[in-house]
């Protein structure tokens, strides 16, 4: 099935920062736009790194604290010189993790999944910001309508992938919930049909109601086992004549 691409659920208007963006108005967009990270670009509007909560944080984090634990060395080592930073490029996070507008919200999904992140910008191949796909942006496939689903599911699976006669093949969606009914041609197309109505966007679960007209999951007897059925004799192989 084709899912929807991230050009069609992300965010258009991007807040971001520039490279020479001073510490303290990224805290204030972070704080003010109810945001857990930026996209830093540079003066051609392509994305350098992200500077999120986190990345901030870290110059509050080496400030004396008497009633707090001691840092190790190393961890020390490692945040001294982000914490030291005065502006974007100095405390943001590169490279970025982005994706493309093509791409689709399955892959999307995963990207945010594998880095343990939130949101991504997504640029044009040229690295170019074009927009942000977040979490709530791609949970947007879970609020598209149930007729839209249905009518998905029977154009393109039944239809489409299956070819099964779709007069005879249903698919009834209640609050993303989908129920396959009616009558397939063959037993195999039933776990087929399951699998791609799964993957239909917004789908939240599947129940199979479906019936067929033909088991060819079952092998075929041998020509001569056939023959036999019908005719009570048992089949003789011919000999072979020895060569003088």
């Amino acid at each position: 099935m084709t899912h929807r691409s991230v050009g069609e659920v992300m965010t258009t208007t991007v807040i971001c920062a520039r490279e020479d963006t001073p510490f303290k108005q990224v805290a204030g967009l972070l704080v003010g736009r109810h945001v857990s990270a930026l996209p830093v670009v540079d003066t051609g509007g392509r994305v350098v790194g992200i500077v999120s909560e986190s990345d901030l944080l870290t110059k509050e984090e080496l400030q004396q604290d008497p009633g707090a634990p001691a840092l190790h060395w190393w961890h020390r080592r490692a945040l001294r010189d982000k914490a030291a930073g005065l502006k974007a490029r100095e405390v943001m996070t590169s490279p970025a993790v982005t994706i493309g507008p093509e791409a689709s919200v399955v892959e999307a999904a995963r990207l945010i999944d594998a880095h343990h992140i939130k949101r991504l910008p997504v640029v044009t191949k040229d690295g170019r910001l074009v927009g942000i796909a977040s979490r709530p942006d791609l949970l947007r496939v879970f609020l598209r309508s149930d007729g839209q689903i249905a009518g998905e599911i029977t154009a393109e699976v039944f239809g489409a992938a299956l070819g099964t006669n779709q007069a005879l093949a249903r698919a009834e969606v209640s609050e993303g919930v989908v129920t396959l009914t009616g009558e397939v041609e063959k037993a195999s197309m039933i776990p087929m049909a399951v699998r791609l109505a799964g993957s239909v966007d917004g789908v939240i679960e599947v129940v199979n109601r479906l019936t067929f007209a033909v088991d060819d999951t079952v092998l075929p007897a041998s020509a001569d086992l056939t023959e036999y059925r019908h005719t009570g004799q048992v089949p003789v192989q011919p000999s072979l004549k020895q060569v003088e």
